[in-house]
């Protein structure tokens, strides 16, 4: 039997791996894998080569299914202060930023990192720093496009008029 070959394989690891960081059940899965292969008589450092993991992280998980069972696989709470924006907001955000910032009560010409830190502290009551604003900008999948300036067209008569050399064939 001939061998599968998967078509751009490193793409299509990392694609995969990040599929697999996206959802807490896969990476409960991906743990049980992990714990799995070390069962089956692999060491924590193959394992962790197989998965595409730290060696450490397949040792994290070992100890805690051999202390906590199943349950020491599945995702916990995460440290860190909890977001000052809920997905509502979020929401809302992405919906205005689709209109003029005038639409919104903001006085501005576009909406940038200090016009949507204005919009956020009027409407939700939450200062956020211009920085952290444009950082949102990109978390919503927009970003920044000024408007080019119009500039003004010469006119060819005067144009003609100031050549030193009135030919077009660039003789005098």
């Amino acid at each position: 039997m001939r061998p599968l070959i998967v078509p751009d394989a490193p793409l299509a690891v990392l694609a995969i791996q990040d599929e697999i960081r996206r959802s807490d059940e896969s990476r409960y899965d991906h743990r049980l894998h992990g714990v799995l292969l070390v069962a089956q008589g692999m060491s924590c450092r193959q394992a962790a080569l197989v998965l595409g993991d730290a060696p450490r992280s397949v040792e994290y998980w070992v100890r805690a299914y051999g202390t906590r069972g199943l349950a020491g696989l599945q995702e916990k709470e995460r440290p860190g202060r909890p977001p000052r924006l809920t997905t509502l907001h979020l929401e809302m955000i992405g919906r205005a930023l689709r209109r003029p910032p005038e639409a919104a009560g903001i006085t501005a010409n576009l909406w940038d990192g200090k016009a949507l830190a204005a919009f956020i502290e009027c409407r939700f009551s939450v200062r956020l720093g211009v920085r952290q604003c444009q950082r949102l900008f990109r978390s919503l999948g927009f970003r920044l496009r000024k408007p080019r300036p119009e500039i003004s067209h010469a006119d060819p008569e005067l144009q003609r008029a100031h050549k030193k050399t009135p030919n077009a064939d660039g003789r005098s």
